[in-house]
């Protein structure tokens, strides 16, 4: 593959005054749908819960959830296909929530781009693979004039490795060079978010790795901010952030590093990190709470460099406070109603707890 010069993608239009320098930010997001229920008024289904998620410039984040996590419907509200019920969503300097139609459409067309699961909603099926990218570069945009198109589009199908594709059809490709295709399509119009919904959910293990690699080549030689909503937990060890998402929230991060140790090797490591919320929130992961046998209320002591948690059962005496340590207590909301599902209501946080600031 040849190397280029890393860049950042330039924006389709000035950010507005006030963005936020984050390329993907969302702030206490709440969507509610209302299911039909019979003759009834109806149900109403609450798809996120307050959800907090900050993607900077030039990050390659994965989302993971269970089906039924609300990560789908993340997805559409930052691609403009959806709205909010409440909160604050902004991407590549746009405010979601305030956009009007029109608006909308230039930035899907310039701001974002995409690649679905489905490879139907990729690339047209009579078209070359060249000619589905050239078909994405034909919309007004950054390049102009065919000879920049022609070698625009050359340009992106030797980045993926899909240069021998160039005058297939999508019936004469594997999955993996279609969603390879997919990727250049997306990324044509040199948009400044890239969004991804399940793009090895269709594909064999060797596939989805030559896809991932894709992905994270497009995000090292361009810049590209690219969001990776999956249910696949194996897509973590091919980005450098997680974040999981639970009943409409996120639940907890891992961020991937490489060091040298005193030897001089390079070690992986991989960081766990439960996400604070805006009101002092904290969602435990499923092992602890199973492997504590944590249920409806916890005890909280606060030490002087982290929050103990143990289960409700025991008494303090079984963990003595440290000197500078609070009382344990039982944690709830605040109005002494207890957290279903190990959820515990952080007693006090440090610095070092907060992995991200979501505001």
């Amino acid at each position: 593959m040849a190397v280029r010069q890393a860049r950042q993608a330039p924006t389709a239009a000035p950010p507005r005054v006030g963005a936020p320098d984050a390329d993907i930010l969302c702030v206490d997001l709440v969507r509610i749908f209302k299911v039909a229920s019979g003759s009834g008024p109806g149900v109403e289904v609450q798809a996120l819960q307050g959800l907090n998620l900050r993607v900077d410039p030039g990050e390659l984040v994965a989302v993971v959830g269970a089906s039924g996590s609300g990560k789908s419907t993340l997805l559409s509200i930052l691609s403009s296909l959806d709205q909010p019920t409440a909160g604050v969503a902004w991407v590549a300097g746009h405010d979601l929530l305030t956009m009007t139609e029109k608006e909308r459409v230039v930035f899907r067309r310039h701001s974002v781009g995409f690649v679905w699961q489905q490879t139907s909603r990729n690339l047209l099926p009579y078209l070359s693979a060249s000619e589905n990218v050239a078909a994405a570069l034909a919309i007004p945009g950054r390049v102009r004039g065919a000879a920049a198109r022609q070698a625009r589009v050359a340009e992106l199908l030797d980045l993926l490795e899909v240069s021998h594709c160039a005058e297939r059809r999508p019936g004469e490709m594997s999955g993996g060079e279609q969603q390879r295709v997919a990727i250049a399509v997306g990324i044509a119009n040199e948009p400044r978010v890239l969004l991804a919904d399940e793009p090895t959910g269709e594909l064999d293990d060797t596939a989805s790795v030559h896809v991932l690699e894709a992905m994270r080549s497009v995000n090292r030689e361009l810049g590209v901010t690219t969001l990776i909503v999956t249910h696949d937990p194996a897509v973590s060890e091919h980005v450098a952030r997680t974040v999981q998402i639970r009943d409409g929230r996120t639940s907890t991060e891992v961020l991937r590093s490489t060091r040298v140790d005193e030897h001089g090797a390079e070690q992986h490591v991989a960081e766990e990190y439960a996400v604070l919320d805006r009101v002092g929130r904290l969602q435990l992961p499923d092992e602890f709470v199973t492997a504590l046998d944590l249920r409806e209320r916890v005890r909280l002591a606060l030490e002087p460099d982290h929050v103990g948690v143990w289960p409700g059962q025991q008494t303090p005496a079984d963990h003595p406070v440290g000197e500078r340590g609070s009382a344990a207590t039982d944690s709830d909301r605040g109005d002494g109603t207890p957290l279903p599902d190990g959820r515990a209501g952080a007693a006090a946080s440090t610095p070092e707890s907060d992995p991200e600031d979501p505001s």
